[in-house]
């Protein structure tokens, strides 16, 4: 078995180019090292290279670190891939991305974060300057439009457990954001925090002690990690439950409605590439998401007792049976 602190991808191949001399002088192959909270995550990256005419081994080669519950060995994982000598550090975990601004200001870095003007990672979106750009998203402004689904889906609920990660940028304005369109909807909103893999089974105890009624999950790694978890937590409570991305419901959670991570996965090669052909980080504008995800799980809905609208039923981008 691979540790999953090994490098994937194989090592970096060099290739001989015949001169005039017919001497070989190697030339390297680029190095992409990837931060991500599990190892799964980045798959379509390496499928957006390859429809941009790289190949793995030949004309470019990998670093992946995965920190998966462990946030704390972040700083570690960045570390080793610019001892590396990467040529391009990606991640979608904006404290990852932090580290490595932190770290170098000469290793280009392609990012996929929720707040990246806010976190202080660029200038702005137009001009992002330094050594990072890459992707925005919007996880954290659709905090209303979520609960809004989230009360379609069960209109009788009324008293909503907010899950979430004080630690993480962006979560703030997120739940603030909830609390208020809860007031909108007649939803008392309180929150329940959770900073490390270790305060899951407080936070699930608070939530069943203060009897909410429906579960609302803000998007973070380390949740994601534990979200077949949580999300048999909220079956076992019968409570509905809202998250960002897709592969919540298919750990059987009820709803998720968000920006596609693969897709954002995927539109990161189109930087990596042009980063690779000479482009500088900082002139790069940073791309919004384009494609959104609306997602259902029926079989979890009719373990809750719960009829979905056919109105919402026609509006999802896929539905789990």
């Amino acid at each position: 078995m691979i540790s999953r602190r090994a490098l994937l991808g194989g090592a970096v191949a060099v290739l001989a180019v015949p001169l005039a001399t017919k001497a070989q002088q190697a030339r390297k192959v680029p190095l992409v090292g990837i931060v991500a909270s599990e190892a799964t995550r980045w798959s379509p990256l390496r499928d957006g290279l390859r429809e941009l005419g790289y190949v793995e081994g030949q004309n470019i080669a990998f670093a992946l670190r995965v920190w998966e519950s462990r946030p704390d060995r972040v700083p570690d994982l960045v570390g080793e891939l610019i001892q590396l000598k990467v040529d391009v550090i990606v991640s979608n975990s904006t404290p990852a991305i932090r580290a490595a601004k932190q770290a170098t200001r000469t290793i280009p870095i392609v990012m996929m974060s929720t707040d990246p003007v806010g976190a202080g990672l660029v200038a702005s979106l137009a001009r992002p300057g330094g050594n990072v750009t890459g992707l925005s998203s919007f996880f954290t402004e659709m905090s209303a439009k979520r609960l809004e689904l989230l009360k379609e889906v069960a209109p009788r609920i009324s008293r909503v457990a907010v899950l979430w990660n004080p630690t993480h940028p962006g979560q703030t304005f997120a739940r603030d954001q909830a609390r208020s369109a809860g007031r909108t909807l007649g939803l008392m909103v309180f929150s329940s925090e959770v900073r490390r893999a270790e305060d899951l089974s407080a936070a699930f105890a608070t939530i069943a002690h203060e009897r909410a009624d429906a579960l609302f999950v803000l998007p973070d790694p380390l949740m994601a990690f534990h979200r077949k978890d949580i999300a048999d937590f909220a079956v076992k409570q019968r409570i509905p439950s809202m998250y960002a991305e897709k592969l919540w419901v298919d750990a059987g959670g009820l709803i998720a409605y968000g920006s596609s991570f693969s897709d954002q996965w995927r539109r990161a090669a189109g930087y990596v590439d042009k980063i690779l052909k000479g482009a500088k980080p900082g002139d790069l504008p940073v791309e919004q998401p384009t494609r959104f995800e609306l997602v259902i799980n029926l079989k979890t809905a009719k373990a809750l007792g719960l009829t979905i609208p056919p109105s919402l039923l026609l509006r999802a981008d896929q539905i789990v049976e």
